[in-house]
């Protein structure tokens, strides 16, 4: 293969700088298949929003391109990714497949010939668009024209300065918190609160604006308030400040700032994604009211990547959420992950019916400890987060703890959690899957040897679920 361009040499073929950023995401190996390259060529298949995959060239020796997503930006992000992967070293050597040594043949006749085609533009021997509906292989004019992809990076746009905007006024918001104090009377007041959180929903910060309404909660809620609103005060300000150098971050920290922050990534982009095709474990379940929406998080785990997943559904207060996973049983079936290292998901094909109960694989509290303790190294915002321990619920220094051989940690939740955990396990250790937040371990699960009893918490707690 020819010596590799260099990222400078990719940013000055590009349209604009922000196809470069666009590009970025696409430039890993995990995104592409059917990858390869030669002296005069690059090829591959890059999984992007479309049901199928878009096939990608690029003549990196006389500086062309074609892909077959419907761009109108010549070279599209996809014939960028490819190039950035191969001035990173991510393309192997090959030989060119017969739709690749044919496009070349059709570009060197047609230059030979006298009649070549302008760098990036589609030759139309070779029968195929290069993404410009202009060219003669695009889409015929009877058919739907493809989406501006102009107007959506102005839009995109857009809603990023918008995003940064609210960033900048909470990080201001929070330093006039600081100069004031938090004795300042205005705290107890609802209204300081809910309009900083009104003013991120506009800039597109949802997630954060729900921080807010939840921190606003926990002034004057207990004797020791002013410590805990400091602790959510600083989390704000790290997540404000991490927003506004996310072009600086490295991807998967990237992504999970931006999912933190509120950032909406598009159900058609995640599952077209590659899925985790697992025998995947219903773990727990866990409601909670957010606003005027209730929402209901389903943990997951795979019995063969040993690694957790978050499903996540929501619904109008009182109405149905998705009971279509059942707690205990396990279900064979694809999960697409959103970006970043981030646990949630959307559940994609199921392979077979939903098999019965088996016993989930349990770890003591210390090894749940160390795991908890690297997940919330790499995203410190991180607000819970699961794990099937086997320990024995008791009581140590007034308060309710699970307890084994390495130590004990605090439990939370309804009481009438607490109660059931604490009658099936009869007083002896017990299998439960718990979610981990911030101030103690909120139990979801009663994993027995016949049966699975679900104790999570209910958005509406006089709903009476059956185990």
């Amino acid at each position: 293969m020819a010596e590799p361009w260099t990222v400078e040499q990719v940013a000055a073929v590009a349209p604009s700088p922000r196809a470069v950023a666009a590009a970025e995401p696409l430039a890993v190996v995990a995104r592409w298949s059917a990858l390869g390259g030669d002296d005069r060529s690059l090829w591959g298949r890059c999984r992007g929003s479309g049901a199928e995959p878009y096939d990608t060239m690029v003549d990196h020796a006389e500086v062309a391109w074609r892909c077959t997503c419907p761009s109108r930006k010549l070279p599209c992000k996809h014939a960028l990714a490819l190039l950035l992967l191969w001035a990173r070293g991510g393309v192997p050597d090959g030989a060119a497949p017969a739709p690749v040594a044919s496009w070349i043949g059709s570009r060197d006749r047609h230059r030979d010939g006298g009649a070549g085609a302008p760098a990036g533009a589609a030759d139309p021997a070779d029968g195929g668009g290069s993404g410009d509906d202009e060219t003669p292989g695009g889409p015929s004019g009877d058919e739907p024209a493809p989406p501006d992809r102009d107007e959506l990076d102005r839009s995109r746009d857009e809603r990023v300065a918008r995003m940064l905007e609210g960033l900048t006024e909470l990080d201001r918001w929070l330093d006039d918190r600081m100069r004031t104090g938090l004795a300042d009377p205005a705290l107890a007041a609802y209204d300081t609160w809910d309009q900083l959180a009104a003013r991120l929903v506009d800039a597109r910060a949802g997630a954060l604006a729900n921080r807010v309404r939840r921190l606003a909660g926990l002034v004057g809620s207990t004797p020791d308030w002013h410590s805990d609103v400091l602790v959510e005060l600083g989390m704000l300000h790290l997540l404000a400040r991490a927003g506004r150098h996310l072009p600086d971050l490295p991807g998967p920290l990237a992504d999970a700032v931006a999912a933190s922050a509120g950032w909406q990534v598009r159900k058609a982009d995640v599952l077209a994604g590659v899925p985790d095709t697992d025998e995947w474990f219903v773990a727990g379940r866990s409601d909670v009211r957010e606003d005027r929406i209730e929402v209901r998080r389903l943990w997951l785990y795979g019995t063969t990547t040993k690694r957790w997943a978050m499903l996540l559904s929501f619904a109008a207060y009182q109405q149905v959420l998705d009971d279509s996973f059942t707690v205990g049983t396990v279900v064979h079936a694809d999960l697409h992950r959103y970006p970043g290292g981030a646990l949630r998901a959307l559940a994609g094909e199921r392979y077979a019916d939903p098999l019965p109960f088996v016993e989930p694989l349990a770890v003591g509290l210390d090894e749940a400890c160390d795991r908890i303790g690297r997940a919330v190294a790499d995203e410190p915002w991180l607000e819970r987060f699961p794990a099937t321990v086997r320990a024995v619920p008791t009581v140590s220094g007034g308060r309710w703890v699970l307890a084994d051989g390495s130590g004990s940690l605090p439990l939370i939740g309804p009481k009438r959690s607490l109660a059931t955990l604490l009658a099936a396990s009869a007083g002896e250790p017990v299998t439960v899957t718990v979610e981990w937040t911030p101030w103690g371990l909120q139990p979801l699960t009663v994993h027995l040897a016949d049966r699975a009893i679900d104790i999570g918490p209910r958005a509406d707690p006089s709903f009476v679920g059956v185990s």
